[in-house]
């Protein structure tokens, strides 16, 4: 029962990423913004001058802006920012000369997040963990189903030919239809 959550967790989430336009109408909702940013946080010839953090807590506060910074680029004229959570990207676009910035933010809806929970896409070090010690109890229910065919003396032969033949429909099935 420990593992039920993340299970079913799991098994749904295979089935919204395999068959994706089931469940999803394909519109992701995209709102965008502006404004101006402190001229003195990028308008410094020496780019190891500009504050990342501030710029990027200022988001944050601003704008409520969550996921991982993924990318932070600095060029001669612009600078860019752009944020990953499941489900979730920001871009911002900061002009070095003027501070004015462009911000997108595109939220792709609950199956998007469950998807890439499911894949531990930009979803962190905690979830990484719960992917980990979720994959350990399912192998561990899945060893201890072929350990209790085994004292059970009246189905072990069948139970390990049908474990063979699912197997092996796997692996036929692989071998043959997976491009």
């Amino acid at each position: 029962m420990v593992s039920f959550t993340i299970l079913l967790f799991f098994a749904v989430s295979g089935l919204t990423l395999n068959h994706a336009d089931w469940f999803t109408s394909g519109k992701e909702v995209v709102t965008k913004d502006s404004g101006n940013v402190n001229l003195s946080w990028v308008n410094q010839s020496d780019t190891a001058k500009i504050n990342k953090l501030q710029l990027v807590e200022y988001f944050r506060n601003k704008h409520e802006v969550k996921g991982a910074v993924s990318d932070f680029r600095i060029d001669d004229n612009e600078c860019s920012i752009t944020f990953n959570g499941p489900g979730y990207i920001a871009d911002s676009f900061i002009d070095r000369e003027t501070g004015k910035y462009e911000l997108t933010v595109t939220r792709f809806g609950f199956i998007a997040v469950i998807n890439d929970l499911h894949k531990g896409r930009d979803s962190g070090k905690a979830w990484s963990w719960i992917i980990d010690i979720s994959a350990v109890l399912m192998t561990l229910v899945s060893i201890s189903g072929i350990v209790l065919i085994c004292f059970i003396k009246k189905k072990r032969l069948s139970g390990f030919i049908i474990a063979a033949v699912g197997t092996i429909a796997c692996y036929l099935i692989y071998k043959l239809f997976v491009p």
